[in-house]
C-alpha cells in the first residue's frame, strides 16, 4: 500500500473506539480540581456527535490534509475523508467487534477492532481508541495522563501514552466547552484536527 494511503489509514484509524475505566489523572500547576472535575463529568456524558473539519497529518516523509466528517453514536462511527492526502476518498465504520476500512480503489478491510485492524494493514500497534475522548477535550481513562488546565479548568495539554496533545482553541454549546484545534504529536508524527462545526447530543438520557 502507498505511503499516501497509509498515513489516510492511520488518520482514519485513530479516530475511533471506545473505553471506560477508572481514570489516572495527574494535574499540574495551580489548577483546581473541583472545576475540572465539574467540568469532565459534564462534558464525558456526551455519547454522540456529528462533526465536520479538517484533518492535517505530518510525517518525516511525507504530509497532507483531508476534509473530516464523523458521526458517532455511543460505540458505532462512521468517519469519512474526502481528499485525503491528495488522494480519493475513505471511510472508516462499524464499532467494537466489527470495523470496516473502505479505500478508494483499494476495496475493503475488516477487524474485530480499529487497533486490529491497523495492526494488520499497516503493522503498527498504537492506542488508536484515545481519540474517541481526546477529540472532546478527555484523557481517556484507561491509562495514566498528565494534565495542563487553562483558566477555564479545560485541557490546555495533555500527556498520554507517548503523545502530546495541546488544546488551541475551543468552541462553546449548550453541552459544554469542546476542542475547535487540537494538535497531536508522537510516534513521529504530527496531527492537526480543526473542528469547524460541532454537533453533540446525549442518546438515551
Amino acid at each position: 500500500m502507498p505511503l499516501k494511503h497509509l498515513g489516510l489509514a492511520f488518520s482514519l484509524l485513530l479516530l475511533a473506539a471506545c473505553a471506560t475505566q477508572t481514570p489516572q489523572e495527574t494535574l499540574q500547576g495551580d489548577a483546581d480540581p473541583a472545576r475540572w472535575q465539574a467540568h469532565r463529568s459534564q462534558i464525558s456524558q456526551i455519547n454522540a456527535w456529528q462533526i465536520s473539519g479538517k484533518l492535517g497529518v505530518r510525517t518525516p516523509q511525507d504530509s497532507g490534509s483531508a476534509t473530516l466528517f464523523w458521526l458517532q453514536r455511543n460505540d458505532y462511527f462512521d468517519i469519512r475523508l474526502a481528499g485525503p492526502l491528495g488522494q480519493g476518498a475513505a471511510r472508516l465504520h462499524g464499532h467494537q467487534g466489527k470495523v470496516s476500512l473502505d479505500l478508494a480503489n483499494h476495496g475493503q478491510f475488516q477487524a474485530e477492532s480499529p487497533e486490529a485492524l491497523l495492526e494488520e494493514r499497516l503493522g503498527w500497534r498504537l492506542p488508536v481508541s484515545h481519540l474517541l475522548w481526546w477529540v472532546r477535550g478527555l484523557p481517556a481513562p484507561d491509562s495514566a495522563s498528565t494534565l495542563s488546565l487553562d483558566g477555564n479548568s479545560r485541557l490546555q495539554q495533555l500527556q498520554q501514552d507517548g503523545w502530546t496533545i495541546e488544546y488551541r482553541r475551543y468552541h462553546s454549546t449548550t453541552l459544554g466547552d469542546l476542542p475547535e484545534r487540537i494538535t497531536l504529536s508522537g510516534h513521529n508524527l504530527n496531527i492537526t484536527v480543526i473542528v469547524k462545526d460541532w454537533q453533540p447530543r446525549l442518546l438515551g438520557r
